[in-house]
């Protein structure tokens, strides 16, 4: 497995561009399913999660091809060879379970592997099955696999999430465009994955209303035609970015950055004492003093602090002046990042879905492991503020949600390099 290596105490100046969102790519481009015609995505990121994807849609009878060194993605499912995602290839990855509800709506049957990816929380898919359930769907979970059959095709109605699921709101939503009637989805998950969904489905022919807020309304349509659109700036990617000057000092511009993605998130690095200035090409960033401020985090759905924050936040009030308490409420078992950390001579309690940071002057490298995706990001960055070498082990995490994380942080003063196993 590669690792890689960081040596602190560089100062950081210079501009990082943001490429698209993983997660709402990942959701993009099951939508090739709903379609005969072609779907193709721009501003795409170039991760193994998209290379999982493609051969996942790929094994669904759908031809993908990539351009411009992966960054646009061409999608044609004009005839499905199989209605059934494999666990082979769904348990590399969560988001294969974005299949799903486009296999109903068009072919009105799947049969779907329960989803792996990484090992943060149970997930489960209940929330999934009760949404397409109240559109029509029988699902039953059976050897492993979630077998769904949809007689005569799925019928619009009135479907009320317990809980804001990203996911459970992608799948219905996609469904329901091809469903027989209207449906109205409460509760529905607001990030701007979702929006960006919407947009997407509406320029290949869909009626829908109300995204970007807790109720959305789908009138469905007999079918879907051909679009091109551009994936959304990825938020986390972003946030991820925007954090460095805090580790390191130095400025930061953060290319393709918008307020209004993490406008949550930004109201806390003002209270710990980073400033964000919006540019006419993204965020500049840079720290106010010598230290970071200690600040309370709790995660919630958009448009609260994001849980794909919180291990890179953590990270950084490793070293803030003062106490923070940070309760995570999205996910349980998300504080994996916190034994790490204390390698690198962090103080960290950890009680359930609360911790509490104490800041301390200076971290210290030390071989540390990556546990999952933003865990592996979060000992990165502790690693530019740390004094000496930190040898951050397991990446192959860290490349299922950030494109060459290396070169975009060497090109702005770290002194980083991924060493090959």
């Amino acid at each position: 497995m590669d690792s890689i290596i960081v040596r602190g105490g560089a100062e950081l100046r210079g501009q990082i561009p943001i490429a698209g969102a993983k997660n709402a790519c990942l959701a993009l481009m099951p939508a090739t399913l709903l379609s005969e015609e072609p779907l193709t995505l721009t501003n795409a990121p170039r991760l193994s999660d998209i290379v999982t994807m493609t051969q996942l849609l790929e094994s669904l009878g759908c031809e993908v091809s990539s351009m411009q060194g992966g960054k646009v993605i061409a999608l044609s499912t004009h005839d499905l060879a199989s209605t059934r995602a494999d666990y082979e290839i769904v348990r590399k990855m969560r988001a294969s379970n974005l299949v799903l509800g486009p296999l109903l709506a068009r072919a009105h049957e799947a049969v779907v592997s329960l989803p792996g990816g990484c090992a943060i929380g149970a997930r489960p898919m209940d929330i999934h099955i009760e949404a397409l359930t109240a559109l029509g769907a029988e699902i039953e979970l059976k050897d492993g696999y979630l077998h769904a059959m949809a007689r005569g095709g799925l019928r619009g109605g009135r479907v009320k999430l317990r809980f804001a699921s990203v996911g459970a709101t992608e799948n219905v939503l996609m469904a329901a465009t091809l469903a027989k009637g209207s449906t109205v989805i409460e509760n529905a998950a607001r990030e701007p994955e979702i929006i960006d969904l919407a947009r997407c489905l509406r320029a290949m022919g869909a009626q829908i209303a109300g995204e970007g807020s807790s109720t959305i309304e789908v009138q469905g349509v007999d079918r879907l035609g051909a679009a091109t659109h551009r994936v959304v700036t990825d938020r986390i990617e972003l946030g991820t970015y925007m954090l460095a000057p805090a580790f390191t000092g130095g400025e930061v511009e953060c290319l393709g950055g918008k307020l209004e993605l993490i406008g949550a998130f930004v109201e806390k690095l003002d209270a710990a004492g980073i400033e964000v200035t919006e540019t006419e090409t993204g965020l500049k960033v840079k720290l106010r003093g010598d230290r970071p401020r200690a600040v309370d985090v709790t995660t919630e759905p958009f448009p609260g602090f994001p849980t794909d924050l919180q291990a890179q936040m953590m990270a950084m009030l490793c070293t803030a002046t003062g106490t923070s308490r940070l309760e995570e409420k999205i996910f349980e078992n998300r504080f994996m990042h916190a034994p790490e950390l204390q390698r690198m001579g962090a103080k960290i309690e950890v009680h359930g879905g609360h911790a509490v940071v104490t800041g301390v002057d200076k971290l210290k490298g030390a071989p540390v492991m990556a546990t999952d995706l933003r865990a592996s990001v979060s000992l990165i960055l502790a690693g530019l503020a740390a004094e000496g070498e930190t040898i951050v082990n397991r990446v192959y995490h860290l490349d299922r949600g950030y494109e060459h994380v290396e070169d975009k942080l060497s090109a702005v003063g770290a002194r980083i390099e991924r060493v090959r196993a």
